[in-house]
This record gives structure tokens, C-alpha cells and sequence, in this order.
């Protein structure tokens, strides 16, 4: 009898714990409220000066950003010379190469076209050392990408990458003919679409500290997995590795994003906080602006990877394709499928032939043979 008390109770209190949930729909979905993001860094070396700015929105909207345009942007010293950056595309900003001077301290200027004026903290020039290698192992679903890197005066200790992969691919069946619409017709090599390129960033936010080793030392980070069955592994692959040394405060800033953007989800994560960087509004330094701008050199290095270079299971086609066949009427009488049906539902291969005639075509699906579906033919003007 207490056994079934027991179990009455529990299906009691279930059924009130399910009765009692409500949805939460957090103040913020609504909130019309605009954020600056400001990104970038402002760099010293030898390599242009890059700056976006956007706009948060609405989470109801479904998008991410809206691109902030027309703005004035200028990087000022403390000596009062001024370096105006020119809007390249909507919402990026870029200058060329600065050659700044590391006795001085630099602050980015942001006058928007609505007339807010923000400005970020003066930063001194931080040094990056260079990347010592960047290398990859094997993995039982792929291959993970890592950088090694030190500073032998260990000034550094604080640490940030991003990455540009870039990978040539070919379509798992070379298609020798296409369809104009009215007839099928022989490519030439204008025409060919079994090699093409194609091109990835970054996502997410990679940073490491070195302050509680003894040597400012980084071994192995991890960068990027890159899955086994992917095309960025069927051909050639590269990944070119930027490297940034930070401050304190600016590795605080990206472990914070980092925390807020990665690692929520579950009871056990860190709570959401407010991701404030070192821009402010100079009419109203309570409004959050995101982003924190540094000013510094950038180290980079690129590897290329062979798929001759890795194991044979590594690089299988992450398509299902197969060669089918359609045959025209002829001579000899054969009437299986139609031509039209080529031109609209399949990409032909190549020609089945007897005794030189051509009794219809080889085919696969137009992913399979069609490269341009999945990337663009022009090579980079880097590839090696």
C-alpha cells in the first residue's frame, strides 16, 4: 500500500512540475535598442589597417548585425597626427600600411553618420612574435590543426588567432559534355567544371594564456578540426594562420565573448554578462558599445596539405554519386530514355558508343559533376 502511496505522490508532483512551465521570452527580443561592434585591430606593421562596424538588432529579426555605413574613422596619435581610414566596402573601413610609431599611443575615432562620436582607450603598440610552425595530426574523423609559437623575452603571454582556409577540390566525375537547352555539346576548357576553389573564416574565438608557465611557450593549440569526408580534404587544402599578442584587458574581453557566445546552454555553464570592451560612447559612457581594438603587429604563416599527404580513408566524397546511363534513339533501335531528359535531370559524363556511333551518354547528378555548385573556378592569386 505505501508502495502505490508512493508512487501516486510522484505522479502527483510530476504532473504539477510540467503544469507549472511557462515561457520565457527574455525582455531583450523586444528591446529596441542598437549596439555599436567594432572589429579589428589597428596594425603597425607592414599590412593595411581593417576596421568593420555594425549594428546589433533585434533577436526577432532572425540576423545577426546590421552593416553601419557612412561613419568617419581616423586612428590619432598622442603627438596629433591623424590617419583617416576610407570606407572599402559597406561597413569596413581600411587604411594601408602605418609604420607606427612604438614610443607613442594611439587611440581609433569613430564619428557615425547619425553624429555620435566614439572613440576608443589610447593604446601603446604591442609586438606579436612570430608563429613557429603550424601543423596537423590525425584524428579518427579527420585531421586538427594546431600552431606553435614563443616569446623568448616572455612579453607576451596573452595570445589570439583567427584563420582564411582555402581548399581546391575536384567534382567526383568529369563531365565532358553539357546541355545547351536544344542539343548536347562537347566542353572545351572554358567550359570545364572538374576543378574549382573554394573558401572558409574563423567562427570562433582562439586564445590561450601563458602566465602560469614558467616560459611564455604555446605547443600544440588547436585551431581547426577539418572533418575526413569534407571537401575541404579532397584535393589540396591551405590555411593561412594570423597570429595576435594581447593585453590583460583584451584577453579578458575575448575569454568573456568567448564564455558568452560558446559555452551556454546547459545549468553548468557560465551565466550570460555584459561583453563591454574599450570604445565608448563620448556623449554617453553608459551605453554599451562592443569591441576592443588593439593596437600592434600581426605575424602570419600558411601551410599547404597534399591529400597524398594523409591516409586513403581520409578523403572519401562527402556526396553520394553515381553513373547511370540514357540512350537515344538510333539505328539500332534503342529507345530507353529520352534525350530531354539528359538536358533537364542529369549531366552527361561522356558518350556510349559502338562502332563509333553514339548511342547515348553516361550521367550523374549535377553535384557530382558540376564543381561550381560547390565553389568558383577562378584559383586564388596566392595558391601555390
Amino acid at each position: 500500500m505505501n508502495k502505490i502511496n508512493t508512487r501516486l505522490f510522484y505522479m502527483v508532483l510530476f504532473l504539477m512540475i510540467i503544469s507549472c512551465k511557462k515561457p520565457y521570452y527574455p525582455s531583450i527580443v523586444s528591446s529596441a535598442k542598437s549596439y555599436l561592434v567594432v572589429e579589428g585591430i589597428v596594425n603597425s606593421g607592414n599590412d593595411s589597417t581593417f576596421i568593420r562596424l555594425s549594428r546589433t538588432i533585434q533577436l526577432s529579426t532572425g540576423i545577426g548585425s546590421s552593416i553601419e555605413r557612412g561613419a568617419a574613422v581616423s586612428i590619432d596619435n598622442d603627438g596629433g597626427t591623424s590617419f583617416k581610414l576610407t570606407e572599402v566596402a559597406p561597413g569596413t573601413y581600411a587604411t594601408g600600411p602605418l609604420s607606427l610609431n612604438n614610443t607613442q599611443k594611439y587611440r581609433l575615432n569613430i564619428k557615425t553618420s547619425d553624429g555620435q562620436n566614439y572613440q576608443s582607450d589610447e593604446m601603446g603598440v604591442k609586438e606579436t612574435p612570430p608563429i613557429d610552425s603550424i601543423g596537423y595530426k590525425i584524428k579518427s574523423n579527420g585531421i586538427q590543426i594546431y600552431v606553435n609559437t614563443h616569446d623568448a623575452n616572455n612579453n607576451t603571454r596573452y595570445y589570439r588567432w583567427d584563420y582564411e582556409e582555402t581548399w581546391r577540390f575536384h567534382s567526383k566525375y568529369r563531365s565532358l559534355y553539357f546541355s545547351d537547352g536544344k542539343e548536347i555539346i562537347r566542353r572545351t576548357a572554358a567550359d570545364d567544371v572538374y576543378t574549382c576553389f573554394n573558401n572558409n573564416t574563423s567562427k570562433s574565438i582562439l586564445i590561450t594564456s601563458t602566465t602560469k608557465l614558467s616560459q611564455d611557450v604555446v605547443a600544440s593549440f588547436p585551431l581547426a578540426d577539418v572533418d575526413g569526408s569534407s571537401l575541404k580534404l579532397n584535393d589540396r587544402y591551405s590555411i593561412l594562420v594570423k597570429q595576435y599578442s594581447l593585453t590583460k584587458q583584451a584577453y579578458d574581453f575575448w575569454e568573456n565573448l568567448r564564455k558568452n557566445t560558446e559555452q551556454l546552454g546547459s545549468i553548468f555553464d557560465a551565466q550570460p554578462s555584459e561583453i563591454a570592451g574599450n570604445i565608448h560612447n563620448m556623449s554617453n559612457p553608459t551605453e554599451l558599445v562592443i569591441g576592443f581594438i588593439e593596437v600592434g603587429t600581426v605575424q602570419s604563416k600558411r601551410i599547404y596539405i597534399n591529400r597524398t599527404d594523409l591516409p586513403r580513408w581520409i578523403t572519401n566524397y562527402p556526396a553520394e554519386c553515381e553513373i547511370d546511363s540514357s540512350y537515344l534513339k538510333n539505328e539500332y533501335g534503342v529507345d530507353e530514355v529520352a534525350n530531354t531528359l539528359i538536358q533537364k535531370f542529369a549531366l552527361p559524363i561522356d558518350t556510349i558508343s559502338v562502332n563509333k556511333t553514339v548511342l547515348g551518354y553516361s550521367q550523374t547528378q549535377f553535384v557530382c559533376g558540376d564543381c561550381t555548385l560547390s565553389g568558383k573556378k577562378k584559383k586564388p592569386a596566392f595558391w601555390e
